[in-house]
């Protein structure tokens, strides 16, 4: 083919050069455009099970059984209960400072979170934000307006990329129904729940402000902490106004306490980062007992 259609152009009065450039340009947009029809049938062909496996690569980590944070909702749960649970809701990803639930509103879904973070903060009669809670991937979030249909008390904002599932709060009832132990480990997370608001407000009237900090941050420890080398890293992002709020206390007075606890050379704190260079001494500073 080649030889004949070379033969025809130098009867056209072409040049070698240019039939040779002509050659070349055709060998190339054939390659480009196999390229291409192999790229769409990839394409094409991914449309039904490859596609799903590749979407669940690029989604968030999830979870092994095993692998919950401790206290949390789904690390309470057996592995059928924490399967029937995770399958009763619709799944979403969300990025940072999304609203998922709002303070005041009328409404009954809960939240499972599965990966990220979020705070859960209540407005306060002077216009400011008062920091509740933290919660994490298994914790579940917005239980009490699903159980007595109240309005929300709180609002929930995601601190990172998050992954969570909206449950109905009917679909929920039946899952306590068919799963009693499910319910036995609810109202104990919600007790749980409550015997940490009882500390915080018994610290607030009994403790000093750096004794209540070296409480609050030995507690983020533990929920919150990972250890990387002699030293705990607390992976959530405060900013010293919601340490303030968790603490009872006045920025100033929050200021003064992070102070000295650096200067003892307890902790570090950077810019909405704390890490813990003596967890043993500061428990001794926080008057923590060995079994708290």
């Amino acid at each position: 083919m080649w030889t004949n259609l070379t033969e025809l152009l130098l009867a056209l009065g072409l040049s070698p050069a240019v039939i040779l450039t002509l050659v070349v340009v055709e060998t190339l947009a054939v390659r480009s455009g196999a390229v291409r029809r192999v790229s769409t049938r990839i394409r094409f062909d991914t449309s039904h099970p490859l596609r799903r496996v590749l979407m669940l690569m690029r989604q968030s980590h999830v979870r092994s059984d095993g692998d919950w944070p401790y206290g949390t909702f789904l690390q309470r749960l057996e592995d059928p209960v924490r399967a029937a649970l995770l399958a009763s809701g619709v799944r979403r990803q969300v990025q940072a400072g999304q609203i998922l639930i709002h303070e005041g509103h009328r409404e009954a879904h809960l939240v499972l979170l599965e990966d990220g973070l979020t705070k859960v903060t209540a407005s306060l009669p002077d216009g400011r934000t008062a920091l509740l809670a933290l919660r994490v991937g298994g914790d579940l979030v917005g239980e009490m307006s699903a159980l007595n249909d109240r309005p929300r008390s709180a609002t929930v904002t995601t601190c990172g990329p998050t992954t969570y599932s909206v449950i109905q709060p009917e679909q929920f009832k039946t899952f306590l129904r068919d799963h009693p132990n499910a319910a036995l480990e609810l109202a104990a997370m919600v007790s749980d729940r409550l015997r940490w608001s009882n500390r915080r407000r018994i610290d607030f009237s009994s403790y000093p402000v750096k004794i209540r900090v070296a409480r609050v941050v030995a507690d983020l420890c533990r929920s919150h902490g990972r250890q990387e080398r002699d030293a705990v890293v607390i992976d959530v992002r405060l900013t010293q106004p919601e340490l303030a709020t968790i603490c009872g206390a006045a920025e100033t007075s929050i200021q003064k306490a992070l102070r000295e606890l650096r200067t003892e050379g307890l902790v570090e704190t950077d810019y909405r980062r704390i890490t813990v260079r003596d967890l043993a001494t500061l428990h001794r500073c926080g008057q923590i007992a060995d079994d708290a």
